[in-house]
């Protein structure tokens, strides 16, 4: 380890290679080409107990590599020497394969620390997270991403309805839906994001053939037009609000006993669905990347007046998915989370920081009438594998599965490994239903 001491001394061999990306790579072009960067900005890249910093220079549609010191720097990006050592892996474990993720939220790592503008650091996100990309290509070769075949053809149909819903009022809600399985499932998309998340599975010839799909766009999100009720920025998302919107959802097309399936605020949801299974007509949940309760620091760049949430958010989530996913999947979530509205994922994030509490309540699920089966990506070091098993082993008869390869968003990251997982929690559903009512039937039969 003592190797990664000196970060730059550690990188010597594959500067010239990191030189040649720096200027040849077309979305690092993509990002810092635009005539507002009248100025050069120099940002640090180091181990910590040594000042001697991988400095990267960008100016209008450039980016040069020298070394210097963090004084050199508006910002330094400083971990320790066994960090960085993980992090510049052929294929990084979690949460090594970014930044953010060594960072941490739910994995609190010592070491890790932003030196310097805390401002310009939230500003130049897009920047740093692809120059360390960049480096990680340099010294260890391209990542090498899984490949998925294009689809010849769409099997989705969209249309909008109009949903009265509690607290959101009356909104004209987008919803998309395909396949002619008897199996009903309702696909419930991330904070800060919209149903496209669900076009591949949704897609997915088995999927088609299991079931008829549905996703909608929460008011505000997506192709959704947002709610009367709220200012624009001044969106918050509540349990109350969540589950009330899927039941009248679920009502209005008239769906009977659909399975509800989400990730990340919707794994959540899907929970408190299956408490209140009865209220929205839920068959069965499936939470993805979900557990009971998350507490944790909160950062506000996510609606800042001084940091571009179009360039922020995005970047936030982005190395909360695996390294080897493919690549126009990694930048389709990019795209989803910058083409939301101002305020939209934070107060979504309103729900999914601590406005989700199920504690106290989890244990009482009838898993009888409603099963679970929760489904947790293993690069996700937002809600992990173990917090999502803590949350299924208080839910008596509830599954829970870790999906490797897979992060925080694997419907969207990688169909084809996501969608196994999907039905062997959707035969489970199925199995358990199928029993109970023939133990019902055969209670009938012998009173």
């Amino acid at each position: 380890m003592s190797g990664w001491a000196d970060l730059p001394a550690a990188l010597e061999g594959s500067l010239d290679e990191l030189t040649k990306l720096l200027q040849s790579d077309g979305q690092l072009k993509a990002f810092t080409t635009s005539n507002a960067i009248d100025k050069a900005a120099t940002f640090g890249i180091k181990s910590s107990g040594s000042d001697n910093t991988l400095l990267i220079t960008v100016t209008n549609g450039n980016a040069e590599a020298s070394t210097g010191t963090s004084k050199d720097a508006l910002f330094t990006l400083s971990a320790l020497p066994e960090q960085w050592e993980q992090h510049f892996k052929q294929v990084p474990a979690m949460p090594y394969q970014s930044y953010w993720g060594m960072f941490g939220m739910n994995i609190k790592q010592k070491g890790i620390e932003v030196l310097g503008d805390q401002t310009a650091f939230a500003h130049w996100t897009h920047v740093w997270r692809r120059v360390l990309e960049l480096v990680h290509d340099a010294k260890c070769g391209p990542m090498k991403e899984d490949e998925q075949q294009e689809p010849e053809n769409d099997y989705l149909t969209g249309r909008y309805t109009f949903l009265e819903a509690p607290v959101w009022g009356r909104c004209k809600v987008f919803y998309e839906y395909s396949g002619e399985g008897k199996q009903p499932i309702v696909f419930l998309h991330t904070a800060g994001s919209d149903s496209r998340q669900y076009h591949g599975v949704m897609n997915d010839a088995r999927m088609r053939k299991r079931c008829t799909m549905y996703a909608f766009d929460l008011p505000g999100h997506g192709r959704s037009f947002p709610s009367k009720s709220y200012y624009p920025g001044a969106h918050t998302n509540t349990e109350d609000s969540y589950v009330g919107i899927i039941a009248v959802f679920v009502k209005s097309l008239g769906l009977r006993r659909p399975i509800i399936c989400g990730a990340s605020m919707a794994g959540q949801v899907c929970l408190a669905v299956a408490i209140r299974h009865k209220e929205v007509g839920a068959g069965g949940t499936i939470p993805l990347q979900g557990s009971e309760y998350l507490n944790m620091e909160r950062q506000w760049h996510d609606r800042s007046p001084y940091v571009n949430q179009s360039l922020f958010n995005p970047e936030w989530i982005y190395g909360m998915k695996s390294p080897t996913a493919p690549l126009a999947n990694k930048q389709l979530i990019w795209h989803l989370y910058s083409a939301q509205a101002y305020g939209i994922f934070h107060g979504d994030l309103d729900f999914y920081f601590g406005g989700w509490d199920g504690r106290s309540r989890v244990a009482s699920i009838d898993t009888q009438s409603c099963p679970v089966y929760m489904l947790t990506g293993e690069y996700d070091w937002s809600n992990t594998p173990e917090m999502s098993q803590k949350t299924a082993d208080k839910i008596p008869g509830a599954m829970h599965k870790a999906m490797p390869d897979l992060g925080h968003f694997p419907a969207t990251e990688n169909p084809a490994k996501f969608v196994p997982h999907l039905i062997e929690a959707i035969d489970h559903i199925q199995k358990v239903r199928s029993e109970n009512l023939s133990t019902m039937r055969l209670g009938n039969g012998t009173d």
